[in-house]
């Protein structure tokens, strides 16, 4: 579907344009077009091909679907795949895609599977003449910011859940909820490893665009995709943060059961001692002996099973195993 066809000239907008009108703005050096698509039918990201002339391999990966995040460079123009993340209210990510052609003077977007639109970065590049100036380069650099921006919001709200989690940990009372937490955790990791996966590959992307041999399309823009680099770099960073601290809160929570489990281990030992005092006693006593101390004391029996199981209870009492 066509969401628009706009011509730019100077860094200032010209209008909307028809498609067919495409090739005549393309021609003129002075102009670039911008034109956005979204989960466009094969006929219509066959019409922009025959259009903007675009790279056959480019093409098919766009047909293809679900390409890895990469910058890819094809003769004098690009080709970027971008992957958006949106976080839904049952805390599961959803990933969509978008595929941007860059040309001399011509950008096509097209977003496949998520309703992350271009609005506001259309209105940004359109308030910013002298940087739209720059052409294709700026809009690129423009759709690349607004995609890793997305991240940092996304990571916020996965950092307030992570911080719930810890605090659930030393909350837990009972050995269920010690599992729900556990496996709480691991749902986590695996989010933060899937998030990596359609994140960090663009880094590698990006940094084509900031040093050594830049692209001729972003020649002087070397400074702004620096920036979104190190945004990048923040990014992937953080998520291997958070994957270590998860896997420390696992480790944590492990090792409280585990205490958990010792303490109860260590009451029933001191019960079990406390029984088998008196246990030991009798077992003395039911023997036939002939010569048995206290065996005439009318209190004797009962006064030692208490004595000592007094000093098994205070004891342990003293040492806090009850």
């Amino acid at each position: 579907m066509l969401i628009a066809c706009v011509a730019y000239q100077d860094g200032r907008k010209l209008g909307d344009i028809s498609v067919e009108q495409i090739s005549d703005y393309v021609e003129k050096p002075e102009c670039f077009v911008w034109v956005a698509l979204k989960d466009p039918e094969p006929h219509e990201l066959d019409a922009m091909k025959e259009e903007f002339h675009l790279h056959e391999l480019a093409v098919e990966d766009v047909h293809a679907h679900h390409q890895c995040p990469k910058i890819v460079e094809y003769g004098d123009s690009l080709f970027a795949v971008m992957h958006t993340v949106e976080l839904l209210d049952d805390g599961t990510l959803r990933f969509g895609e978008v595929n941007v052609f860059v040309g001399r003077n011509y950008v096509l977007s097209v977003r496949m599977r998520t309703e992350h639109g271009f609005r506001k970065v259309r209105e940004r590049c359109e308030h910013e003449p002298p940087l739209l100036k720059q052409g294709s380069a700026f809009v690129l650099y423009a759709l690349l910011d607004d995609i890793v921006d997305g991240y940092f919001t996304v990571l916020e709200t996965l950092n307030t859940e992570l911080e719930a989690l810890e605090d659930r940990i030393f909350a837990q009372q009972e050995q269920k909820e010690a599992r729900a937490v556990i496996e709480d955790l691991y749902r986590f990791k695996r989010r933060l490893v899937v998030l990596r996966h359609h994140v960090g590959p663009l880094l590698e992307g990006v940094g084509k665009l900031t040093g050594g041999r830049v692209p001729q399309i972003c020649e002087g823009m070397s400074t702004y995709f620096k920036d979104v680099y190190e945004h990048l770099e923040r990014i992937v960073g953080a998520i291997e943060g958070r994957r270590e601290t998860v896997i420390t809160a696992i480790q944590v929570n492990l090792g409280m059961i585990a205490l958990a489990d010792s303490e109860v281990t260590k009451r029933l030992g001191t019960f079990a001692a406390m029984f088998a005092v008196p246990t030991m006693i009798a077992g003395i006593y039911g023997m036939n002996f002939e010569h048995m101390p206290e065996l005439h004391t009318q209190y004797g029996y009962p006064i030692v099973i208490a004595a000592i199981d007094t000093l098994l209870f205070r004891w342990f009492r003293k040492a806090k195993w009850i």
